[in-house]
């Protein structure tokens, strides 16, 4: 016999359609990393939306809109981008850009670019900056991940170990510099 739970809401949620929203990222960024998030929205609202909707308004006109594939594909970009500005413009609101020299520059804080070396002897030079800017081709690692927290206060020939998915790892700083990528 199953056994029924006290609060019946609490299974209305588990099986449900509520998720709980994701927790929020740091809300810091580069003067670069604001900038293109400023382009990103008028690019959404001023150029793809306008196109999105004339191609909408087009295949109504059409006639059924149930069996307009057109139609329907033209109202679910509408809801992305819409969804899209509603974040970026939400999140420039509350973002803080971090364009100013630290206090300290013999130590990592945000926006450094930090070169660091693994215990296998792999040179890898990293960029500490915000959520909405992190991208791993171009070497920039989000300040909520757990190598920049761990290299965070740093100065040269200081030595991290850092947990990662693959295990843990050992780092040694060997430059930190601010402003322009520095150059091999």
């Amino acid at each position: 016999m199953q056994q029924r739970s006290a609060c019946p809401a609490a299974e209305l949620r588990a099986v449900g359609r509520y998720r709980a929203p994701q927790p929020t990222g740091s809300k810091y960024i580069t003067p670069e990393g604001a900038k293109r998030l400023r382009e990103e929205l008028d690019h959404l609202w001023r150029v793809q939306r306008p196109q999105v909707t004339a191609s909408v308004a087009a295949a109504a006109a059409q006639g059924d809109r149930s069996e307009n594939a057109e139609y329907i594909y033209g109202k679910r970009q509408l809801r992305e981008i819409d969804r899209r500005v509603r974040f970026l413009r939400k999140r420039l609101e509350g973002i803080v850009v971090v364009d100013y020299p630290p206090s300290n520059p013999r130590r990592v804080f945000f926006g450094a670019w930090v070169r660091v070396e693994d215990d296998n002897g792999t040179e890898r030079c990293v960029r500490i900056v915000g959520p909405d800017e992190f991208d791993l081709a171009a070497d920039y690692i989000s300040m909520d991940s757990p190598l920049a927290r761990a290299l965070m206060r740093k100065t040269v020939d200081d030595e991290i170990s850092v947990e990662l998915p693959g295990g843990a790892r050992s780092f040694v700083v060997l430059e930190i510099t601010y402003g322009s990528r520095p150059v091999k």
